[in-house]
């Protein structure tokens, strides 16, 4: 028995020599040709901090410590590991600025461990966060100064994402920035040249549009009664009031402005955009990735007058949690929705979180889940938080074929029943058509990581 391996040393090391295969090596390979350079760049630890007896680095001699660092609730490690004191006053604005532009690693009671990658930042700024905000805010955070190599790291990786997105509006692809030299830059590529739509002579010159102007803010779901929040805990409201008269002013401050300049940063502001053929999509993600400049993909559902409206809206009792409606702001934004993904616990309603996108964005929906109980499960939920008529949803199993008409708005069914490539039967390659011959305004993926 003493040389038997458990199971879970045996796993492992499976899946060492699965992972060092030449065959998948080759894939890794293949896979990165489509990563911009720097999301493999590394963090600049010049000048390792010594270490004790026991492991611990000594980062006194590279860091220098605030005169006010009791009231600072993270330290940012050169390496790029950020930890945060959750018993700090300041915990909870500090967590989601963090949740923002950092990965969590481990977050024990009294520590909280993060750590900065690239693709960590390249979704801070996919949500809106610019490089001098993420900055300047995680100093205002730190006890200590930070460190040049982060700081030089958040640049690589932040300066020249989110400087263009790709925009569908009026069922047509444009190229958009409000930055002029990069969108010369991208025009004197020829592959990027090659992918442009050109329906007039005065189209051969980039399109100059006024940015939108602010528009009223989405509101999701009703409004809770007052002292009613949910969501809010006993311990949220103490930290609250504790906030007020423990935390430096310059975190309150900053924090608003950085808020403020999300809402308004694409405001007085000229959009220049080019129109794209829509079968040359795939050969302009992929340039622009190779070229530095992955592109943001954005909706203007409220401006899309070719696809129809549904009838659809939340209830009038149906009431969002503050973090629901905070992952759905970062989906929506001045009257456009982006595409992502929205990463909630198990048991925090995603599900609602999907509903709610459906109602605002209101253009038919496609939802693809894991299993047939999983499509039962939304066809109830949209029952149970929207006002849709059911007759206009329809679930498409081995067990359910709802059959569909002209007017279906919503459509559930699971990956397996669309990625099937055998020959099927009449009825299931009739909703098959159906599927593949619709526009679709938004398509939900539940669960998609585990696919």
């Amino acid at each position: 028995m003493a040389g038997k391996r458990s199971s879970k040393t045996r796993d492992w090391a499976d899946y060492q020599e699965r992972s060092s295969s030449p065959k998948r090596l080759a894939i890794d390979t293949e896979i990165s040709k489509d990563v911009p350079n720097s999301a493999s760049a590394n963090i600049s630890t010049s000048g390792a901090a010594p270490c004790d007896e026991y492991g611990a680095k000594d980062y006194s001699v590279l860091l220098t410590l605030k005169l006010d660092h009791s009231t600072r609730p993270l330290w940012v490690a050169p390496d790029g590991h950020i930890f945060l004191e959750s018993f700090s006053p300041v915990y909870r604005h500090a967590r989601d600025f963090l949740i923002a532009i950092a990965e969590p690693v481990c977050r024990p009671e009294h520590i909280h461990e993060f750590q900065l990658t690239s693709y960590s930042l390249y979704a801070a700024v996919s949500v809106g966060l610019q490089t001098e905000n993420i900055i300047h805010y995680l100093s205002v955070l730190s006890k200590t100064t930070i460190p040049p190599g982060i700081v030089e790291y958040i640049k690589l990786c932040t300066l020249s994402y989110g400087k263009v997105k790709l925009v569908l509006k009026h069922n047509r692809y444009f190229v958009e920035s409000i930055y002029p030299d990069v969108m010369q830059s991208l025009l004197k590529d020829d592959v990027i040249q090659s992918t442009r739509l050109i329906r007039s002579e005065e189209e051969e010159a980039l399109i100059v549009e006024q940015a939108a102007t602010k528009k009223q803010p989405l509101q999701f779901g009703a409004k809770p009664p007052p002292g009613g929040e949910p969501g809010l805990s006993k311990e949220d409201s103490q930290d609250s009031n504790l906030e007020s008269t423990s935390v430096p002013n310059d975190i309150y401050d900053y924090l608003e402005r950085m808020d403020r300049d999300e809402e308004d940063q694409d405001e007085q502001k000229e959009v220049l955009s080019f129109e794209i053929d829509q079968e040359h999509l795939e050969i302009l993600q992929k340039r622009c990735i190779e070229l530095e400049y992955p592109l943001l993909a954005e909706y203007d559902f409220r401006n899309d007058t070719v696809n129809p409206d549904i009838n659809i809206d939340l209830k009038p009792t149906t009431i969002l949690r503050p973090y629901q409606e905070k992952s759905l702001r970062k989906m929506f934004g001045n009257g456009r929705a982006r595409s992502g993904v929205i990463v909630l616990p198990c048991g925090a309603g995603k599900t609602l979180v999907g509903v709610t996108a459906a109602c605002t964005v209101r253009k038919r929906c496609m939802v693809l889940c894991t299993s047939a109980v999983a499509v039962e499960q939304w066809w109830s939920q949209f029952k149970l938080w929207s006002n849709i008529d059911m007759s206009v949803v329809c679930r498409f199993t081995s067990d359910a074929k709802d059959k569909p008409s002209p007017n279906t708005s919503i459509a559930i069914s699971t990956y397996s029943m669309v990625s099937y490539t055998q020959k099927r039967a009449w009825d299931s390659q009739q909703v098959m058509d159906f599927l593949q011959n619709r526009e679709w305004g938004v398509k939900i993926f539940s669960k998609y990581r585990t696919r």
